[in-house]
């Protein structure tokens, strides 16, 4: 009897979510289309600027890795070498 009364009352409420779907999704479509007028597009001005800056960040880390790279494989080198001997 208890499964009975637990299946019928979770089949309602699996009803119950279905009929407030439409409005759920209604209601979601509203908040996308409000925040979406938030949104500003850039100008090509500032498309480029930024480009640029990350264009440029990315050749300078690159090459402070390429540093670090080397004195440390030079660094393990000359222990393995040591070792070796």
């Amino acid at each position: 009897m208890a499964k009975t009364l637990a299946v019928a009352e979770q089949s309602s409420t699996s009803v119950q979510q279905l009929k407030g779907q439409p409005a759920r999704i209604i209601s979601f479509l509203k908040d996308v289309r409000s925040e979406m007028r938030k949104v500003i597009t850039p100008s090509r001005s500032e498309v480029q600027s930024t480009t640029t800056v990350v264009i440029v960040t990315v050749f300078i880390f690159a090459a402070f890795f390429w540093v670090v790279d080397s004195i440390i494989g030079r660094g393990v080198q000359a222990v393995l070498h040591e070792l070796t001997r």
